[in-house]
């Protein structure tokens, strides 16, 4: 028997020779062991064979002509952009708010947002931009696109290292109740005159103005109205300013649009300085007003607290000097500075729909320099800025620090409270603006579904819920918020009309020829409501009777029935209706309800009987009269809410 060294040697001798038997190789084996390296030496170079000859994996094209690409044959597509699968965070996205800044880097931006490396460099590339090292430094716009793909809202932070740091004027805002002198004292600082202008008397916007004092000094005032309808207006004008002025009328003391204007400052942690108003008017107490102001938890210098207290006089100009003390006072204390240089960093105080001009937005500068020509996303909009307007309407290039001013040139209307940020192109504009509405879409339809899942299941005693679909159309972004189907701003025209007249809407006009006054749109408004509203069926007593007597029809025949109780009754209250439902009583105890088969006057047929007159009524089965008991005549009523407005301009709806 071979070994295992002669064995391999044979097998390579009969796999090399042409021959398909060695006689020395058969030889040195035994006839089985023969047959059995035979068919070993068959199956390997058959499998030899099939190596050459069959397809297996991945082939070269063979050389020659081209094929002939067939009719129905797809053209060739890029790869569609697959968003990447995002980490998910014990805190929902849109709840998230992640700081940003001036050249972050990549593993920086994922460490805040929550996500790898590997998904934000996948963002990157889908945004254009170039894939490197995770610790190269991002720029802000970008850091802010991949943090609005992530899902999360972001806060720029810019930093003042290396920037010219110079004293600014202060912004105030005047807050108070409807109609205690706030415009009044504004027009008494500059000497001006708005609330003539004004449409009813009262503010409805809220306006920007500077103000420069006798001494030099300038200051930006904000407008803010007094009235109910704009606390969200007033919750804007506190976030933005740094000093709030609270007036009060002496006269009428504190209100309650005074004491949300309170917590507005409050919650935007602003100093207060309160000018307590009108102390020219005979009935005024500024003392009372002054207790009041402390029983509301604010601490008032005069009793050992922080807040100054002025009194002052729009109408004869008393105490203004010592207002405008105060204001430089607290400025001084607070030390106010911003940067003058570099890009602007500012945000919209109100935007309008100009016929002519297109969209404008009154802005509100913090720090930097806005320069005409400049590429800005505001919000979800963007635009080139074509020109800058003071508040007196003079043409400017720049707005810096504190100023207050308007901006020609937006694509869109931006709302109320966004920010201004300015870009380096407009490719940078447009991304940032088609980012910011697909991250506002998306959390929408977040809030929908969230809002559709949190919902209780309805149950058959829950009243029927009607929605009274509005289209708005004002003169100002955020001046006016029932399902409001379109907001829009500027004149209604027949796009208008065709949306009212497919969804059933009632068109609302604001300060554009069908409402100038804040007062009588919330009048039609809530008698619209009131008339839309299914209101709730109650049973109420139409009327009242007291059985007298009681008479008996006996042995009638077949034909005609049996025998029958006939209550004589007066009926004392009200009216007896025969298609009413019937309720006895006796003894303040329900006896018998039913229906009502027959109600007669004397000997006729009739439907109701009034209060004083005597008639006679069968109830159907029954027979258990008795003189003094009561019979009450019940109907369904529909009661509607009631629509109750007060002197103060406050409104509401008591159902």
């Amino acid at each position: 028997m071979p070994d295992g060294v002669s064995i391999h040697a044979s097998l390579s001798r009969i796999l090399t020779s042409p021959a398909s038997r060695d006689t020395a190789v058969r030889n040195s084996f035994s006839g089985v062991e023969f047959k059995y390296l035979s068919a070993l030496v068959g199956c390997i170079r058959e499998l030899l064979a099939r190596r050459d000859n069959d397809t297996v994996g991945l082939q070269t094209p063979k050389k020659g002509k081209f094929k002939k690409r067939p009719v129905n044959a797809k053209p060739p597509v890029e790869t569609p952009y697959v968003p990447p699968k995002l980490q998910k965070t014990a805190k929902t996205s849109s709840d998230r708010m992640v700081e940003i800044f001036e050249g972050m880097t990549t593993l920086e931006l994922a460490k805040r947002c929550g996500q790898s490396v590997a998904t934000l460099q996948n963002i990157l590339v889908n945004v254009g931009e170039k894939v490197g090292s995770e610790f190269d430094p991002l720029s802000i716009d970008i850091a802010e696109l991949i943090a609005m793909e992530v899902g999360v809202n972001v806060k720029r932070l810019y930093s003042y290292e290396g920037s010219v740091v110079l004293p600014r004027a202060p912004v105030v805002t005047v807050m108070g109740h409807v109609d205690h002198g706030k415009t009044s004292l504004l027009d008494a600082l500059r000497q001006t005159s708005v609330a003539a202008k004004e449409a009813g008397g009262i503010t409805q916007h809220l306006g920007a103005f500077v103000v420069s004092m006798p001494s030099g000094s300038s200051i930006t005032f904000l407008d803010t109205p007094g009235h109910a309808a704009f606390s969200a207006m007033r919750a804007r004008g506190a976030a933005v300013t740094d000093i709030v002025v609270l007036v009060v009328a002496a006269d009428d003391g504190v209100m309650p649009q005074t004491i949300e204007a309170m917590s507005h400052a409050r919650a935007a942690d602003v100093p207060i300085v309160v000018a307590i108003n009108k102390c020219d008017k005979p009935a005024s107490d500024p003392e009372r007003v002054k207790v009041q102001l402390a029983s509301e938890g604010l601490p008032l210098e005069e009793m050992g607290g922080d807040v100054q207290v002025v009194e002052v006089s729009a109408v004869t100009k008393k105490g203004l000097d010592k207002l405008e003390e105060a204001l430089l006072l607290q400025a001084e204390l607070m030390d106010l500075k911003a940067r003058v240089d570099g890009a602007a960093q500012a945000y919209v105080v109100e935007a309008r729909l100009d016929r002519g001009r297109g969209p404008l937005a009154t802005a509100l500068v913090k720090a930097g320099t806005l320069v005409c020509g400049q590429h800005v996303a505001v919000g979800a909009e963007w635009g080139k800025i074509r020109a800058i307007r003071d508040t007196a309407g003079v043409l400017t290039n720049r707005a810096t620090p504190a100023m207050p001013v308007e901006i020609e040139g937006l694509k869109g209307l931006p709302m109320a409270g966004d920010d201004i940020t300015v870009v380096d192109s407009e490719e940078r504009a447009r991304m940032l603006s088609a980012g910011r509405k697909k991250k506002l879409e998306k959390d929408r339809l977040n809030k929908m579904n969230e809002e559709k899942i949190s919902a209780p299941e309805p149950s058959e005693e829950e009243f029927v819920r009607v929605e009274l679909p509005i289209i708005v159309k004002a003169d100002v972004q955020g001046t006016v918020f029932v399902n409001v189907i379109h907001v829009g701003v500027g004149a209604i025209c027949q796009s208008d009309l065709d949306l009212a007249q497919a969804t059933g809407a009632c068109i609302v006009g604001f300060n554009i020829k069908v409402h100038k006054v804040i007062y009588h749109l919330l009048e039609d408004i809530g008698n619209f409501i009131v008339e839309k509203a299914p209101g709730t069926f109650e049973t109420e007593v139409a009327g009242e009777a007291q059985v007298l007597n009681i008479f008996e029809l006996k042995g009638r025949s077949k034909a005609k029935g049996a025998d029958v109780k006939i209550a004589g009754c007066r009926v004392m209250d009200g009216q007896v209706i025969r298609s009413s439902t019937m309720r006895l009583l006796r003894s303040g105890e329900v006896v018998f309800e039913g229906c009502c088969v027959s109600l007669k006057r004397e000997t006729q047929d009739v439907e109701t009987v009034q209060k004083g007159n005597e008639c006679g009524l069968v109830l159907r089965d029954c027979f258990d009269f008795q003189i003094g008991d009561v019979i009450q005549c019940l109907h369904q009523v529909n009661k509607k809410p009631k629509f109750i407005s007060s002197e103060s301009g406050a409104v509401r709806i008591e159902c």
